[in-house]
């Protein structure tokens, strides 16, 4: 089993998770059945990936077949119930909603007993100040899911999230390379020599160097995979350990490069990626 992150809900979230945005139908509910089968028990989820239902008959099959009971399980989701609207130019469709309105909605789901936790993502640090100072607060945000990886190390956003003792989920920390808006220009942490270099010593591959490089800092990983070797590498990665050099020269590769910095969003009043952290 994967190490875990304790949240503040006293639960402990598994440290690696599997990822499933561009996960397409028809191959999830597989890679979710073998990434149960090799000791994942954390599944990152979305509305509006189009592929939960999928999602969750793999768990369930593996519940039934008695591999993992539910309780064992971390599902995390999204809210929202429909995709993205978009304008003519491509944009997200301005709205009004308020954070912490959402935020007390949230709290409800809650008290209602509907869900084991809350939490954010890609909030920076106003965003974060302004949930954990709203008058009458019944539960702080148990992680914040926020693109990481070592060419967007985001030490602040961290920092900051773990003085306040909440978890950080890194997504895209391999570089999100089948990202569908890559340019040929961008550039690729899987193929960065420096990042091959360290693998080769370890006798790893970048991306198990690459998950490694988050767990020691804290964080918790939730790379996408479909193909089951990938997915079954992924998993091993706590059988090493990276130098405190290593960490170090691997966080001086930051140049605060998104793979994912959801242009189509700049135009929404909460646009969290305007500020510096």
């Amino acid at each position: 089993m994967a190490t875990s992150v304790k949240m503040n809900t006293g639960a402990l979230m598994p440290a690696l998770g599997l990822g499933t945005w561009q996960s397409p139908p028809g191959k999830v509910k597989d890679a979710v059945m073998l990434a149960i089968d090799a000791g994942y028990r954390h599944f990152d989820c979305a509305y509006v990936y189009q592929n939960e239902q999928e999602v969750g008959e793999g768990i369930h099959q593996k519940i039934q077949e008695g591999v993992v009971k539910r309780e064992n399980v971390f599902v995390v989701s999204k809210a929202g119930d429909t995709l993205i609207p978009l304008d003519e130019n491509g944009h997200a469709i301005r709205s009004n909603t308020n954070i912490l309105e959402t935020w007390e909605g949230m709290e409800e789901l809650m008290d209602a007993g509907m869900v084991k936790a809350i939490g954010i993502s890609n909030f920076n640090h106003a965003q974060m100040e302004a949930i954990l100072n709203k008058p009458g607060l019944k539960y702080k945000p148990a992680t914040n899911q926020f693109e990481c990886h070592p060419y967007l190390t985001q030490v602040k956003l961290v920092e900051y999230c773990q003085s306040k003792g909440i978890p950080v989920t890194a997504y895209s920390p391999l570089g999100s390379p089948d990202r569908p808006w890559a340019k040929p220009e961008d550039p690729s942490l899987l193929d960065d020599p420096r990042i091959k270099k360290i693998a080769s010593k370890y006798k790893k591959t970048s991306a198990q160097v690459l998950l490694r490089f988050q767990i020691q800092r804290n964080l918790i990983v939730i790379p996408k995979s479909v193909t089951p070797e990938r997915i079954k590498e992924n998993f091993q990665i706590f059988d090493f350990k990276l130098t405190q050099d290593e960490m170090d020269t691997i966080l001086s590769f930051n140049r605060n490069w998104r793979g994912c910095d959801m242009e189509m969003c700049r135009n929404q009043k909460d646009y969290p990626f305007a500020t510096e952290f």
